[in-house]
Protein backbone atom coordinates (compact mmCIF):
# COMPACT_ATOMS: atom_id res chain seq x y z
CA UNK A 1 0.00 0.00 0.00
CA UNK A 2 1.59 3.25 -1.14
CA UNK A 3 1.73 6.22 1.22
CA UNK A 4 -0.03 9.48 0.49
CA UNK A 5 2.25 12.01 -1.18
CA UNK A 6 1.21 15.66 -0.69
CA UNK A 7 0.24 17.56 -3.83
CA UNK A 8 3.30 18.86 -5.70
CA UNK A 9 2.01 19.29 -9.24
CA UNK A 10 1.77 22.87 -10.45
CA UNK A 11 3.03 24.26 -7.15
CA UNK A 12 6.67 24.91 -8.01
CA UNK A 13 6.31 28.25 -9.80
CA UNK A 14 3.36 30.53 -9.21
CA UNK A 15 4.11 33.63 -7.16
CA UNK A 16 6.66 32.16 -4.77
CA UNK A 17 9.36 34.67 -5.69
CA UNK A 18 7.10 37.60 -6.57
CA UNK A 19 7.81 40.79 -4.61
CA UNK A 20 4.46 42.37 -3.67
CA UNK A 21 3.73 46.06 -3.82
CA UNK A 22 4.19 47.13 -0.19
CA UNK A 23 1.86 49.94 0.92
CA UNK A 24 2.00 51.79 4.22
CA UNK A 25 -0.57 54.54 3.78
CA UNK A 26 -4.09 55.07 5.07
CA UNK A 27 -6.08 51.85 5.44
CA UNK A 28 -9.71 50.88 5.84
CA UNK A 29 -10.24 48.05 8.36
CA UNK A 30 -12.54 46.72 11.06
CA UNK A 31 -11.10 46.43 14.58
CA UNK A 32 -10.10 43.17 16.26
CA UNK A 33 -13.12 43.18 18.57
CA UNK A 34 -15.11 41.76 15.66
CA UNK A 35 -13.49 38.35 16.23
CA UNK A 36 -15.63 37.98 19.36
CA UNK A 37 -18.64 37.39 17.10
CA UNK A 38 -17.43 33.99 15.93
CA UNK A 39 -15.28 33.11 18.97
CA UNK A 40 -18.15 33.38 21.48
CA UNK A 41 -20.20 30.98 19.38
CA UNK A 42 -17.36 28.46 19.33
CA UNK A 43 -16.23 28.25 22.97
CA UNK A 44 -19.57 27.54 24.56
CA UNK A 45 -18.68 28.20 28.21
CA UNK A 46 -16.48 31.26 27.62
CA UNK A 47 -17.42 34.91 28.05
CA UNK A 48 -15.81 37.93 26.37
CA UNK A 49 -15.82 41.11 28.44
CA UNK A 50 -14.64 44.08 26.38
CA UNK A 51 -13.15 46.87 28.44
CA UNK A 52 -13.99 49.79 26.20
CA UNK A 53 -16.33 52.57 25.21
CA UNK A 54 -19.98 52.73 24.16
CA UNK A 55 -18.72 52.72 20.57
CA UNK A 56 -17.12 49.30 21.21
CA UNK A 57 -20.41 48.04 22.60
CA UNK A 58 -22.40 49.32 19.61
CA UNK A 59 -19.90 47.78 17.17
CA UNK A 60 -20.16 44.28 18.63
CA UNK A 61 -23.91 44.48 19.16
CA UNK A 62 -24.57 45.55 15.58
CA UNK A 63 -22.06 43.13 14.05
CA UNK A 64 -23.62 40.21 15.93
CA UNK A 65 -27.20 41.27 15.27
CA UNK A 66 -28.09 40.62 18.91
CA UNK A 67 -31.53 41.71 20.04
CA UNK A 68 -31.85 43.67 23.25
CA UNK A 69 -33.50 40.83 25.21
CA UNK A 70 -30.89 38.24 24.23
CA UNK A 71 -28.17 37.17 26.66
CA UNK A 72 -25.07 36.51 24.55
CA UNK A 73 -21.69 35.48 25.91
CA UNK A 74 -20.11 38.89 25.46
CA UNK A 75 -20.55 42.34 26.97
CA UNK A 76 -18.75 45.65 27.40
CA UNK A 77 -17.50 47.18 30.63
CA UNK A 78 -17.96 50.84 29.70
CA UNK A 79 -15.09 53.21 30.33
CA UNK A 80 -16.76 56.56 31.01
CA UNK A 81 -15.64 60.10 31.76
CA UNK A 82 -14.85 59.35 35.42
CA UNK A 83 -12.44 56.61 34.38
CA UNK A 84 -10.81 58.76 31.70
CA UNK A 85 -10.42 61.67 34.14
CA UNK A 86 -8.88 59.43 36.81
CA UNK A 87 -11.73 60.13 39.26
CA UNK A 88 -12.45 56.40 39.68
CA UNK A 89 -10.12 53.44 40.18
CA UNK A 90 -10.57 51.52 36.93
CA UNK A 91 -9.30 48.28 38.48
CA UNK A 92 -11.83 48.47 41.34
CA UNK A 93 -14.58 49.18 38.84
CA UNK A 94 -13.50 46.25 36.68
CA UNK A 95 -13.39 43.88 39.67
CA UNK A 96 -16.92 44.92 40.59
CA UNK A 97 -18.21 44.27 37.06
CA UNK A 98 -16.50 40.86 36.88
CA UNK A 99 -17.88 39.80 40.28
CA UNK A 100 -21.41 40.78 39.23
CA UNK A 101 -21.04 38.98 35.91
CA UNK A 102 -19.81 35.71 37.40
CA UNK A 103 -22.50 35.77 40.09
CA UNK A 104 -25.16 36.15 37.41
CA UNK A 105 -23.64 33.70 34.91
CA UNK A 106 -22.28 30.73 36.93
CA UNK A 107 -21.91 28.64 33.74
CA UNK A 108 -18.88 30.71 32.67
CA UNK A 109 -15.66 28.71 32.90
CA UNK A 110 -13.34 30.95 30.87
CA UNK A 111 -13.47 34.74 30.98
CA UNK A 112 -11.57 36.90 28.50
CA UNK A 113 -10.82 40.52 29.36
CA UNK A 114 -10.57 42.09 25.92
CA UNK A 115 -8.59 45.29 25.57
CA UNK A 116 -9.68 48.11 23.28
CA UNK A 117 -8.40 51.48 22.10
CA UNK A 118 -9.90 53.28 25.18
CA UNK A 119 -8.42 50.81 27.68
CA UNK A 120 -5.03 51.22 26.04
CA UNK A 121 -5.35 55.03 26.11
CA UNK A 122 -5.79 55.05 29.90
CA UNK A 123 -3.01 52.43 30.25
CA UNK A 124 -5.24 49.91 32.03
CA UNK A 125 -3.11 46.81 32.64
CA UNK A 126 -5.54 44.01 31.77
CA UNK A 127 -2.80 41.38 32.01
CA UNK A 128 -2.33 42.15 35.70
CA UNK A 129 -6.09 42.38 36.17
CA UNK A 130 -6.56 38.94 34.59
CA UNK A 131 -3.92 37.41 36.88
CA UNK A 132 -5.54 39.00 39.94
CA UNK A 133 -9.07 37.96 39.02
CA UNK A 134 -7.99 34.45 38.01
CA UNK A 135 -6.47 33.95 41.48
CA UNK A 136 -9.72 35.09 43.09
CA UNK A 137 -12.08 32.96 40.99
CA UNK A 138 -10.01 29.83 40.29
CA UNK A 139 -10.42 26.93 39.91
CA UNK A 140 -14.01 27.41 38.74
CA UNK A 141 -13.14 30.24 36.33
CA UNK A 142 -9.95 31.04 34.41
CA UNK A 143 -9.44 34.68 33.44
CA UNK A 144 -7.29 35.57 30.43
CA UNK A 145 -6.73 38.75 28.49
CA UNK A 146 -5.87 39.85 24.97
CA UNK A 147 -6.06 43.00 22.86
CA UNK A 148 -8.81 43.55 20.32
CA UNK A 149 -7.74 47.12 19.70
CA UNK A 150 -8.48 48.73 16.36
CA UNK A 151 -4.81 49.67 16.17
CA UNK A 152 -4.13 46.12 14.94
CA UNK A 153 -3.44 45.43 11.27
CA UNK A 154 -6.67 43.55 10.50
CA UNK A 155 -9.84 42.52 12.31
CA UNK A 156 -9.03 38.79 12.20
CA UNK A 157 -6.03 39.41 14.44
CA UNK A 158 -8.53 39.46 17.29
CA UNK A 159 -8.84 35.69 16.96
CA UNK A 160 -5.07 35.30 16.68
CA UNK A 161 -4.53 37.28 19.89
CA UNK A 162 -7.28 35.33 21.68
CA UNK A 163 -5.92 31.89 20.78
CA UNK A 164 -2.34 32.91 21.54
CA UNK A 165 -3.45 33.98 25.03
CA UNK A 166 -4.80 30.46 25.66
CA UNK A 167 -1.61 28.61 24.76
CA UNK A 168 0.43 29.20 27.97
CA UNK A 169 -2.28 27.48 30.00
CA UNK A 170 -2.36 24.33 27.85
CA UNK A 171 -0.84 21.21 29.49
CA UNK A 172 2.25 19.37 28.30
CA UNK A 173 1.96 15.76 27.10
CA UNK A 174 3.70 12.87 28.79
CA UNK A 175 6.96 11.63 27.28
CA UNK A 176 5.20 8.52 25.97
CA UNK A 177 2.19 10.28 24.46
CA UNK A 178 1.50 9.28 20.84
CA UNK A 179 1.50 11.72 17.94
CA UNK A 180 -1.61 13.90 17.81
CA UNK A 181 -3.07 16.27 15.21
CA UNK A 182 -4.20 19.73 16.31
CA UNK A 183 -6.35 21.68 13.84
CA UNK A 184 -5.85 25.37 14.67
CA UNK A 185 -8.42 28.04 13.87
CA UNK A 186 -12.09 28.62 14.59
CA UNK A 187 -14.35 26.48 12.42
CA UNK A 188 -18.13 26.18 12.46
CA UNK A 189 -19.24 23.08 14.37
CA UNK A 190 -20.70 21.51 11.23
CA UNK A 191 -17.36 21.91 9.42
CA UNK A 192 -15.45 20.52 12.37
CA UNK A 193 -17.74 17.45 12.45
CA UNK A 194 -17.16 16.87 8.73
CA UNK A 195 -13.40 16.98 9.17
CA UNK A 196 -13.57 14.62 12.16
CA UNK A 197 -15.43 12.06 10.02
CA UNK A 198 -12.89 12.39 7.19
CA UNK A 199 -9.92 11.99 9.53
CA UNK A 200 -11.53 8.92 11.13
CA UNK A 201 -12.17 7.35 7.73
CA UNK A 202 -8.47 7.88 6.96
CA UNK A 203 -7.55 6.20 10.24
CA UNK A 204 -6.37 9.35 12.06
CA UNK A 205 -8.08 8.99 15.43
CA UNK A 206 -6.13 11.39 17.62
CA UNK A 207 -7.43 14.75 16.40
CA UNK A 208 -8.20 17.85 18.44
CA UNK A 209 -9.41 21.32 17.48
CA UNK A 210 -8.22 24.63 18.85
CA UNK A 211 -10.13 26.55 20.08
CA UNK A 212 -12.20 23.76 21.63
CA UNK A 213 -15.95 23.85 22.12
CA UNK A 214 -15.53 23.63 25.91
CA UNK A 215 -12.93 25.51 27.89
CA UNK A 216 -11.79 22.45 29.86
CA UNK A 217 -11.00 20.46 26.70
CA UNK A 218 -7.34 21.43 26.76
CA UNK A 219 -5.08 19.82 24.19
CA UNK A 220 -1.59 18.87 25.48
CA UNK A 221 1.07 20.64 23.40
CA UNK A 222 4.57 19.30 22.89
CA UNK A 223 6.94 17.59 20.44
CA UNK A 224 4.28 14.98 19.60
CA UNK A 225 1.83 17.65 18.39
CA UNK A 226 1.33 18.24 14.66
CA UNK A 227 -0.32 21.53 13.73
CA UNK A 228 -2.62 22.03 10.76
CA UNK A 229 -3.78 25.63 10.30
CA UNK A 230 -7.41 26.03 9.24
CA UNK A 231 -7.16 29.84 9.07
CA UNK A 232 -4.36 31.91 7.48
CA UNK A 233 -4.33 34.74 10.02
CA UNK A 234 -2.92 32.85 13.03
CA UNK A 235 0.73 33.88 12.89
CA UNK A 236 1.17 34.57 16.62
CA UNK A 237 -0.79 31.47 17.65
CA UNK A 238 1.32 29.22 15.42
CA UNK A 239 4.51 30.82 16.75
CA UNK A 240 3.69 30.20 20.43
CA UNK A 241 2.52 26.65 19.71
CA UNK A 242 5.76 25.93 17.84
CA UNK A 243 7.69 27.39 20.77
CA UNK A 244 6.11 24.62 22.87
CA UNK A 245 7.66 22.04 20.51
CA UNK A 246 4.75 21.48 18.11
CA UNK A 247 5.47 20.89 14.41
CA UNK A 248 3.63 22.89 11.75
CA UNK A 249 2.52 20.90 8.69
CA UNK A 250 2.91 22.84 5.45
CA UNK A 251 -0.36 22.94 3.52
CA UNK A 252 -2.64 25.29 1.62
CA UNK A 253 -5.89 26.20 3.35
CA UNK A 254 -9.05 24.07 3.06
CA UNK A 255 -10.96 26.22 0.56
CA UNK A 256 -12.41 24.49 -2.49
CA UNK A 257 -11.75 20.94 -3.65
CA UNK A 258 -8.08 21.44 -4.43
CA UNK A 259 -7.21 23.27 -1.22
CA UNK A 260 -9.15 20.88 1.00
CA UNK A 261 -7.59 17.84 -0.64
CA UNK A 262 -4.04 19.16 -0.25
CA UNK A 263 -4.79 20.21 3.35
CA UNK A 264 -6.03 16.73 4.23
CA UNK A 265 -3.11 15.17 2.36
CA UNK A 266 -0.64 17.00 4.57
CA UNK A 267 -2.13 15.25 7.61
CA UNK A 268 -2.46 11.90 5.81
CA UNK A 269 1.20 11.95 4.76
CA UNK A 270 2.35 12.81 8.29
CA UNK A 271 0.29 10.02 9.87
CA UNK A 272 1.19 7.33 7.31
CA UNK A 273 -2.21 6.97 5.65
CA UNK A 274 -2.07 4.87 2.47
CA UNK A 275 -2.99 6.47 -0.83
CA UNK A 276 -5.77 3.91 -1.34
CA UNK A 277 -7.40 4.65 2.02
CA UNK A 278 -7.06 8.40 1.51
CA UNK A 279 -8.72 8.28 -1.92
CA UNK A 280 -11.53 6.09 -0.58
CA UNK A 281 -12.18 8.52 2.29
CA UNK A 282 -12.45 11.62 0.11
CA UNK A 283 -14.06 10.16 -3.04
CA UNK A 284 -17.71 10.85 -2.18
CA UNK A 285 -17.30 14.39 -0.76
CA UNK A 286 -15.02 15.34 -3.66
CA UNK A 287 -17.66 14.21 -6.16
CA UNK A 288 -20.34 16.26 -4.35
CA UNK A 289 -18.10 19.31 -4.19
CA UNK A 290 -17.17 19.17 -7.88
CA UNK A 291 -20.83 18.93 -8.83
CA UNK A 292 -21.71 21.96 -6.72
CA UNK A 293 -18.80 23.97 -8.13
CA UNK A 294 -19.84 23.14 -11.67
CA UNK A 295 -23.19 24.86 -11.13
CA UNK A 296 -21.50 28.12 -10.08
CA UNK A 297 -18.57 28.16 -12.50
CA UNK A 298 -20.76 29.35 -15.38
CA UNK A 299 -21.37 32.63 -13.52
CA UNK A 300 -17.73 33.17 -12.53
CA UNK A 301 -15.53 31.87 -15.34
CA UNK A 302 -13.70 34.65 -17.16
CA UNK A 303 -14.83 37.34 -14.70
CA UNK A 304 -12.20 39.79 -13.39
CA UNK A 305 -11.81 40.19 -9.62
CA UNK A 306 -9.92 42.69 -7.45
CA UNK A 307 -9.12 42.06 -3.74
CA UNK A 308 -8.67 44.86 -1.22
CA UNK A 309 -6.72 43.84 1.92
CA UNK A 310 -8.99 42.92 4.80
CA UNK A 311 -8.84 39.49 6.45
CA UNK A 312 -5.67 37.67 5.24
CA UNK A 313 -8.01 35.19 3.51
CA UNK A 314 -7.39 36.96 0.19
CA UNK A 315 -4.61 34.76 -1.20
CA UNK A 316 -6.33 31.38 -0.52
CA UNK A 317 -9.58 32.78 -1.92
CA UNK A 318 -7.79 34.08 -5.01
CA UNK A 319 -6.17 30.69 -5.57
CA UNK A 320 -9.56 28.97 -5.35
CA UNK A 321 -11.29 31.43 -7.67
CA UNK A 322 -8.52 31.39 -10.27
CA UNK A 323 -7.83 27.65 -10.40
CA UNK A 324 -11.27 26.16 -9.75
CA UNK A 325 -13.64 28.89 -10.92
CA UNK A 326 -11.64 30.29 -13.86
CA UNK A 327 -11.66 33.90 -12.65
CA UNK A 328 -8.99 36.43 -13.64
CA UNK A 329 -7.07 38.03 -10.77
CA UNK A 330 -6.44 41.75 -11.26
CA UNK A 331 -4.88 42.48 -7.87
CA UNK A 332 -4.72 40.40 -4.69
CA UNK A 333 -4.23 42.68 -1.72
CA UNK A 334 -3.59 41.29 1.77
CA UNK A 335 -3.00 43.14 5.06
CA UNK A 336 0.06 41.03 5.83
CA UNK A 337 1.89 38.40 3.78
CA UNK A 338 3.20 35.55 5.94
CA UNK A 339 5.43 33.76 3.46
CA UNK A 340 5.87 30.57 5.51
CA UNK A 341 2.14 30.02 6.04
CA UNK A 342 1.33 31.08 2.47
CA UNK A 343 4.16 29.17 0.75
CA UNK A 344 1.96 26.59 -0.97
CA UNK A 345 -0.80 29.11 -1.69
CA UNK A 346 1.66 31.44 -3.42
CA UNK A 347 3.07 28.55 -5.46
CA UNK A 348 -0.44 27.72 -6.68
CA UNK A 349 -1.37 31.24 -7.80
CA UNK A 350 -1.13 32.13 -11.51
CA UNK A 351 2.40 33.36 -12.20
CA UNK A 352 1.34 36.83 -13.37
CA UNK A 353 -0.73 37.63 -10.28
CA UNK A 354 -0.26 41.18 -8.97
CA UNK A 355 0.16 41.07 -5.18
CA UNK A 356 0.01 43.96 -2.72
CA UNK A 357 0.68 44.01 1.02
CA UNK A 358 -0.75 46.63 3.34
CA UNK A 359 -2.76 49.52 1.99
CA UNK A 360 -2.74 53.08 0.73
CA UNK A 361 -6.47 53.21 0.20
CA UNK A 362 -6.75 56.16 -2.19
CA UNK A 363 -4.04 54.83 -4.51
CA UNK A 364 -5.56 51.36 -4.39
CA UNK A 365 -9.00 52.75 -5.24
CA UNK A 366 -7.44 54.46 -8.26
CA UNK A 367 -5.88 51.15 -9.40
CA UNK A 368 -9.17 49.36 -8.84
CA UNK A 369 -11.24 51.77 -10.91
CA UNK A 370 -8.63 51.82 -13.67
CA UNK A 371 -8.64 48.02 -13.92
CA UNK A 372 -12.45 47.91 -14.47
CA UNK A 373 -13.14 44.72 -12.45
CA UNK A 374 -16.32 42.67 -12.65
CA UNK A 375 -16.17 42.21 -8.87
CA UNK A 376 -14.33 43.74 -5.91
CA UNK A 377 -13.82 42.04 -2.53
CA UNK A 378 -13.53 44.73 0.12
CA UNK A 379 -14.55 45.94 3.56
CA UNK A 380 -17.93 47.48 4.29
CA UNK A 381 -16.50 50.99 4.27
CA UNK A 382 -15.53 50.75 0.61
CA UNK A 383 -18.46 48.71 -0.69
CA UNK A 384 -21.06 51.48 -0.96
CA UNK A 385 -18.81 53.99 -2.80
CA UNK A 386 -17.76 51.28 -5.26
CA UNK A 387 -21.35 50.13 -5.78
CA UNK A 388 -22.25 53.77 -6.51
CA UNK A 389 -19.62 53.65 -9.26
CA UNK A 390 -21.41 50.65 -10.76
CA UNK A 391 -18.89 48.08 -9.49
CA UNK A 392 -20.18 44.80 -8.02
CA UNK A 393 -18.78 44.13 -4.54
CA UNK A 394 -18.53 41.27 -2.07
CA UNK A 395 -18.16 42.11 1.64
CA UNK A 396 -14.94 40.54 2.88
CA UNK A 397 -16.29 40.11 6.41
CA UNK A 398 -19.02 37.77 5.12
CA UNK A 399 -16.29 35.33 4.09
CA UNK A 400 -15.16 35.13 7.72
CA UNK A 401 -18.63 34.86 9.26
CA UNK A 402 -19.79 32.13 6.83
CA UNK A 403 -18.69 28.45 6.96
CA UNK A 404 -16.59 28.11 3.77
CA UNK A 405 -14.00 25.43 4.60
CA UNK A 406 -14.11 21.86 3.37
CA UNK A 407 -15.71 19.91 0.55
CA UNK A 408 -19.35 20.31 1.56
CA UNK A 409 -19.00 24.11 1.77
CA UNK A 410 -17.17 24.50 -1.57
CA UNK A 411 -20.37 25.20 -3.49
CA UNK A 412 -21.51 27.69 -0.83
CA UNK A 413 -18.17 29.48 -1.13
CA UNK A 414 -18.47 29.77 -4.90
CA UNK A 415 -22.09 30.94 -4.54
CA UNK A 416 -21.01 33.81 -2.28
CA UNK A 417 -19.17 35.24 -5.29
CA UNK A 418 -21.69 34.22 -7.93
CA UNK A 419 -24.77 35.75 -6.29
CA UNK A 420 -23.71 39.42 -6.53
CA UNK A 421 -22.87 38.97 -10.22
CA UNK A 422 -26.19 37.27 -10.90
CA UNK A 423 -28.03 40.00 -9.02
CA UNK A 424 -26.26 42.71 -11.02
CA UNK A 425 -27.09 40.92 -14.26
CA UNK A 426 -30.77 40.67 -13.37
CA UNK A 427 -30.98 44.32 -12.36
CA UNK A 428 -29.40 45.34 -15.67
CA UNK A 429 -31.78 43.18 -17.72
Amino acid sequence: MSPVIPIQAETTMGCTDVAPLVQRGQREVFCGLTGIIWLHRKIQDAFFLVVGSRTCAHLIQSAAGVMIFAEPRFATAIIDERDLAGLADANEELDKVVNQLLARRPEIKLLFLVGSCPSEVIKLDLSRAATRLSAVHSPSVRVLNYSGSGIETTFTQGEDACLASMVPGLPSPTSTAPKELLVVGTLADVVEDQFIRLFKEMGIERVRFFPPRRADDQAPIGPNTRLLLAQPFLGDTARVLQARGATLLQAPFPLGVEGTTAWLQAAAAEFGVSAERFEAAIAAPVARAKASLGRERAHLEGKRIFFFPDSQLEIPLARFLAREMGMTLLEVGTPYLHRQHMAMELAMLPAATFLSEGQDVEKQLDRCRASNPDMVVCGLGLANPLEADGITTKWAIELVFTPIQGYDQAGDLAALFARPLVRRMRLAA
